[in-house]
């Protein structure tokens, strides 16, 4: 089982930056691949990046493309999203989850994400 704690959230103003954590307990971190998803108020958790379990590969929503970039480190068991450029339109409430590699899915689909964590509050004021 995974434990996963993010941390990093707060509020910016638009134009600013912020970097996300998520520190994960518990066996097997680099036997997953890890994603960042977002929930607005009233919207869906959509997906925002994902990183491959030896880190070598990432994807990313059209979205944040270019702005955020997801990364890890196994020897911390800990992923990152470091988020510049922010805008309104990036407030939401954050969460880091993870995926066993390997099995037949995208991961950008939260379906597929086994361990979530609580979550972290991004503001991005205008």
């Amino acid at each position: 089982q995974v434990q996963l704690v993010e941390s990093g959230g707060g509020l910016v103003q638009s134009g600013g930056s912020l970097r996300l954590s998520c520190a994960a307990s518990g066996r097997g971190f680099s036997d997953y691949d890890m994603g960042w998803f977002r929930q607005a108020p009233g919207k869906e958790r959509e997906f925002v990046a994902a990183v491959g379990s030896s880190g070598s590969s990432t994807s990313y929503a059209q979205t944040v493309k270019g702005r955020f970039t997801i990364s890890r480190d196994n020897a911390k068991n800990s992923v990152y999203l470091q988020m510049k450029s922010l805008k309104p339109a990036d407030t939401a409430v954050y969460y880091c989850g993870a995926m066993p590699t390997g099995i037949r899915g995208s991961v950008a689909d939260r379906e597929q994400y086994t361990y979530w964590g609580q979550g972290t509050q991004v503001t991005v004021s205008s």
